[in-house]
């Protein structure tokens, strides 16, 4: 009865952290780029209370007889699905359509990556870079800012489908300006590691950033100006969860009453 007290108090600590990432994904059901998080879980250690060689009747049991001691959290698998397209009326809002995922530079100097595309230009100095909305420098496929050059206004700049930069003169001409985003993919994504504010860092898990432009092996992915990519998290099919997770939590409570009453019963046999 006792094993059962912690095996139950284990099933309600793993259900308390999946009802944490459940609530995670509903609270960034509007967060620009995030993708949906889903916990996995595994068994703990078995106890044997009899083993393959005892003998029943003068019998050898081919099947041993083990108890389970309950469960724990494995991971939270990140689940790397596209995202609905949602119109901006922003031209500095960009949308990713395909695997890959921006580079941004951090303010400690790596690199990181996001799918999360609502930038903005930034002045510094003399200069007008492209920026995540917390600062950060986005990069093009040589790992250089994002720049504007002179005299040219954030107005006149066009995107095209393929992410190379470009702008109108006073003429209406198109010029290239000679710079595209640098759209990354990776072998693993969902070994990437979430460092908050939609940034995410390379881990040994995910594999080195491959670079779309220099990668003549992968999928190319598009690029939308005027659009952003939401979030992948269904609303309906988490709130099922949370109500799964719920009843699961309770019936783990009850297999603790029902040891509690047990015990109080077996203390009682001697009155």
């Amino acid at each position: 009865m006792m094993r059962s007290l912690y095996t139950a108090a284990t099933g309600m600590i793993a259900q308390q952290s999946n009802v944490d990432n459940i609530s995670n994904n509903l609270a960034n059901v509007n967060t620009v780029g995030y993708k949906q998080q889903k916990t996995e879980f595994k068994s703990l250690l078995y106890q044997n209370i009899q083993t393959r060689t005892t003998t029943a009747n003068g019998e050898e049991k081919p099947i041993s007889a083990q108890v389970g001691l309950g469960t724990r959290v494995a991971a939270n698998t990140s689940i790397y699905t596209q995202g609905a397209a949602m119109a901006s009326e922003s031209m500095t809002d960009f949308m990713i359509n395909g695997d890959g995922f921006f580079a941004v530079r951090g303010a400690d100097g790596e690199t990181y990556y996001t799918r999360a595309g609502n930038f903005v230009w930034a002045v510094n100095g003399n200069t007008t870079r492209l920026t995540t909305v917390d600062g950060y420098p986005v990069l093009d496929t040589n790992g250089n800012q994002i720049t504007l050059p002179a005299g040219v206004s954030s107005g006149q700049v066009i995107v095209s489908g393929d992410g190379s930069f470009g702008y109108t003169n006073a003429n209406g001409a198109y010029v290239d300006m000679n710079q595209s985003f640098g759209i990354y993919q990776f072998n693993n994504p969902g070994g990437l590691e979430k460092e908050g504010q939609n940034l995410l860092a390379v881990t040994d898990a995910s594999g080195e950033p491959l670079n779309e432009a220099t990668n003549n092996n992968l999928v190319r992915s598009s690029v939308m100006q005027g659009y952003l990519e939401g979030s992948n998290v269904q609303v309906a099919d988490e709130m099922v969860n949370l109500i799964i997770a719920q009843r699961a939590y309770q019936l783990n409570s009850k297999a603790i009453t029902a040891s509690d009453e047990m015990l109080e019963q077996a203390n009682n046999l001697r009155r």
